[in-house]
């Protein structure tokens, strides 16, 4: 099987909060190393950690756990790339977006 990852907010943009990574982490089983890896600690303090998430990694960790081998994409960051992409994050405004998943038999 291949899967093609389409643009998505790039790791040095995409902030989340603890809880999150937690959420990750909690179902890695095996791919523990693999999914920590994906999360750069920001702010480190008394009652708030952010990190940084490569969501593009999180999301090869899955399709390869499933036995997807062809992985394409991933190379591209909303937030970074304003003349191509639309970022609610960088300007602030609502606009429209989708996601599509196809499985060819």
């Amino acid at each position: 099987m291949n899967a093609t990852l389409g643009p998505a907010i790039g790791a040095t943009a995409f902030e989340v909060g603890a809880e999150v990574r937690a959420a990750f982490t909690e179902h890695a089983g095996e791919h523990i190393a693999e999914v920590e890896s994906a999360f750069l600690p920001t702010i480190k303090g008394k009652a708030t950690e952010k990190y940084r998430a490569n969501l593009y990694q999180l999301a090869r960790q899955r399709l390869t756990a499933l036995g997807i081998t062809r992985i394409f994409g991933g190379d591209f960051c909303t937030h970074t790339d304003a003349e191509r992409f639309f970022s609610y994050r960088r300007d602030g405004r609502t606009g429209r977006m989708a996601s599509l998943i196809y499985r060819i038999d």
